[in-house]
């Protein structure tokens, strides 16, 4: 009979549910130790599975990545469409899209240092999961954008830049730890 004292015990969950929880435990341990500092064994262990379950929900660790920024980035641009549904013209609903974005990154920091940790940007696989939720955003936002005169890609280039400076600042305010406040 084979030893099963070192394997994790692990509860019987529908898939659905195991796959949330598995991409839960991913967002907590990617946010830790970054995506090159993470290895499959590292998230298995943390959600209480062996190996072979996370493979059976995700081939590989870029897939696990992958889907976990496109959930993530989902997560963002709700807040933000949330964030502007009560606003009223186009300079109320970008005040109310930054402040939605403040408020996001600093109450979901772990979700925010994923989707935007510095070090991902060097790695194109990473960055073009990356690039793909600030194209989201970015179009969001240049649908709030109304100056007259302004091509549609003058727009898109001005929204790409609101949403650089909310990252940036968010990244900034991340650093000095005033990420746990509610007043963003």
């Amino acid at each position: 009979m084979a030893d099963t004292t070192d394997r994790p015990a692990t509860t019987r969950l529908p898939a659905a549910e195991r796959r949330r929880q598995l991409l839960e435990v991913a967002l907590v341990v990617f946010a830790d130790k970054g995506f090159h500092g993470t290895s499959m064994n590292e998230v298995a262990e943390a959600a209480g599975v062996t190996k072979p379950v996370l493979y059976q929900h995700f081939t590989s660790k870029e897939a696990l990545y992958r889907e976990l920024v496109d959930e993530l980035g989902t997560r963002l641009e709700r807040a933000i469409v949330e964030g502007v549904a009560e606003a009223v013209g186009p300079r109320q609903q970008v005040e109310a899209g930054f402040h939605a974005y403040f408020r996001w990154a600093t109450r979901e920091g772990p979700a925010f240092r994923v989707l935007f940790a510095e070090r991902n940007r060097a790695d194109p696989l990473l960055a073009t999961a990356i690039e793909k939720v600030e194209s989201a955003v970015a179009e969001r936002v240049a649908g709030f954008i109304e100056v007259e005169g302004l091509s549609d890609e003058e727009r898109q280039v001005l929204a790409f830049g609101v949403v650089g400076l909310a990252e940036s600042t968010s990244r900034h305010w991340l650093s000095l730890g005033l990420g746990t406040g509610t007043g963003a």
